[in-house]
């Protein structure tokens, strides 16, 4: 896997062997900057959840977000993160939180500007989770959330205050795109 576009462009990332990780495709992270860079300007603070590799919050420094924050409860996956930022040069606009995405909407209090969410496809809990970080700080007025998940697993045309503004699927992924008020 490599950081498909930006200053970063061409670097390869490591990912966790043995697990249940599933990096988000070339195809699929493409779509997705494609859909962020056509509704949304404001890339100063993204947030990663379930980071895994850390690709997307990666691939989002490397076209230009100013600070990412990764959240990833794997101890080792954390590791696996912290090497492909040190490997990018990009470890200075990050920080890595190793606990659960629960633990960390309880605990992070800055609104971001990007919430990049890419749960195991086999999380059916995935709705209440979105729902609860609509409600939580960290989902402002200008905020873009993306889902990825399982054709499978259909989500919700809203959640709370976060309504669906784009959806679009490659083979099994789907990609949801919500803002607080947005319509499709």
């Amino acid at each position: 896997m490599r950081i498909i576009a930006g200053k970063a462009k061409g670097h390869r990332l490591k990912v966790p062997k043995g697990t249940v990780v599933r990096p988000a495709t070339d195809l699929v992270r493409g779509a997705i900057f494609s859909i962020l860079e056509t509704t949304t300007s404001d890339w100063a603070r993204v947030l990663d959840l379930f980071a895994g590799s850390g690709a997307l919050g990666i691939e989002a420094l490397s076209r230009g977000a100013d600070w990412v924050d990764f959240v990833e409860r794997e101890p080792r996956h954390c590791a696996i993160i912290k090497q492909n930022l040190e490997k990018a040069k990009l470890e200075a606009q990050a920080h890595i939180y190793c606990c659960s995405v629960a633990k960390a909407i309880s605990f992070l209090d800055k609104e971001y500007s990007i919430i990049l969410i890419d749960p195991p496809y086999s999380n059916s809990s995935i709705g209440s989770l979105v729902t609860q970080l609509a409600t939580s700080k960290l989902v402002g007025t200008g905020s873009t959330v993306v889902v990825t998940h399982s054709s499978h697993l259909p989500l919700s045309s809203n959640y709370a205050t976060l309504n669906l503004i784009k959806e679009r699927r490659h083979g099994d992924s789907c990609i949801a795109i919500y803002q607080k008020g947005g319509n499709l």
